[in-house]
């Protein structure tokens, strides 16, 4: 039986990050610390795409939003423990730059999101190891998800906006299944 290629997510290189714009005037940065990931196949145009994010390791640099954020006002991890990704597509635009289309799904509602894809490459690290470099980026708006909560400000507007924007940093590690 032939060798399957699998390219999996080095934690130790990636990071998904997310922020949102806070009182209409900033923005507040966050991350999820643990998750998962892998395309099954050589060819990233043709292979599934899978990502499984820990809802619980949300993480703000302030431990009062973060409780808040996994609370039913957001996440609800104690209901919902995962945030998942699958591909549906990943169209090659030109050399550096793809989409990628897919299902995200978040305390159980599934969307079709479209995220922005850049290739950084494939190298090879310096104990033999093969590398793939990703930055992926994209927008989605927190409501789709049932992440409603909210507040309204004295002077108008509200305390968070319902403007997510998503950015990815991934290196991807070559097996051989």
């Amino acid at each position: 039986m032939a060798n399957t290629t699998i390219w999996a997510i080095d934690p130790a290189h990636s990071e998904i990050t997310f922020k949102v714009k806070h009182m209409m005037i900033s923005n507040v940065k966050g991350e999820f610390k643990t998750f998962s990931g892998k395309v099954d196949g050589e060819d990233f145009t043709t292979s599934k795409i899978t990502v499984t994010i820990d809802a619980a390791s949300i993480f703000t640099n302030d431990q009062q939003r973060d409780t808040h954020l996994k609370s039913a006002d957001f996440f609800e991890v104690e209901n919902y423990k995962e945030l998942t990704f699958e591909s549906i597509s990943f169209t090659k635009v030109d050399e550096e730059n793809y989409q990628l289309k897919g299902q995200l799904t978040i305390k159980g509602i599934s969307k079709e999101v479209n995220l922005d894809v850049e290739f950084g490459g494939i190298n090879k690290d310096p104990w033999g190891n093969e590398k793939a470099g990703f930055s992926v980026t994209g927008k989605i708006n927190r409501k789709d998800w049932g992440l409603n909560w909210n507040t309204a400000l004295e002077t108008g507007g509200v305390l968070v906006s319902e403007a997510v924007t998503i950015n990815a940093d991934v290196q991807l590690v070559k097996q051989e299944a």
